[in-house]
């Protein structure tokens, strides 16, 4: 091998690390620096009625023509 020849091989495998480290990915993993607020704005309502009128009650039973 001549000189040239190593020297354009030396060239050539410098050129092809720089591109190859270039080109590699970066993944960082970090913590936020504030703090992840979550925001939620839930209203449960629930009610439940339940009226019973004794005397209504018994005045319908009595009565199985009325309705």
């Amino acid at each position: 091998m001549n000189k040239r020849t190593i020297s354009s091989l030396v060239l050539l495998s410098i050129t092809a690390s720089a591109l190859m480290t270039g080109c590699s990915p970066t993944i960082r993993i970090e913590a936020p620096d504030k703090p992840i607020v979550i925001n939620m704005n839930i209203k449960i309502d629930h009610e439940i009625r339940i009226k019973v009128d004794r005397e209504l009650d018994s005045l319908l039973d009595n009565k199985k023509g009325l309705f």
